[in-house]
């Protein structure tokens, strides 16, 4: 398990979330299925105090745990931060697992912070909503009679 510091975001400790999740190397675990590697092998890592940021897109992982987890670079991009616009490297199939749900996402590497951050499409696709007022994520959907998935 990796604890990450706590981001200090003074203002926003009213309606902050912190979560724990598990990120994990997607070729690895194909590798591992399809008996090239050991399941011992496979590169995971437990992440604690994760920010839950409605204002960031994608997951965002510090550099030490992209490295740590051999992700393959996807690509760069334009990305907006407090700091104004800068050059970022996207990385792909990662494997995040968060309150029972799982999905294989693309992450965009932080290279000036040592934690982490949730985005809106890893919480969006896997039927999660930040609760301010608990300091939790929400399962969706809320009752048995509905799905968080749509095919409309």
């Amino acid at each position: 398990m990796m604890k990450l510091p706590i981001p200090d975001f003074r203002e926003r400790q009213m309606g902050q979330v912190l979560v724990t999740l598990e990120v994990t190397n997607h070729i690895d675990q194909i590798l591992a299925e399809r008996g090239f590697i050991s399941k011992e092998e496979v590169r995971s890592v437990t992440l604690t105090n994760v920010l839950v940021d409605t204002g960031a897109t994608l997951l965002c992982l510090p550099s030490s745990v992209i490295t740590q987890l051999g992700l393959a670079q996807f690509g760069e991009a334009s990305v907006e931060t407090s700091a104004g616009m800068k050059q970022g490297r996207i990385f792909k199939d990662v494997d995040l697992c968060i309150e029972g749900r799982q999905g294989t996402f693309k992450c965009l590497e932080l290279t000036e912070v040592s934690y982490a951050l949730l985005g809106v499409i890893p919480m969006q696709d896997l039927g999660l909503e930040p609760d301010l007022k608990n300091h939790r994520l929400r399962l969706l959907p809320m009752n048995s009679e509905q799905s968080y998935l749509t095919a409309l």
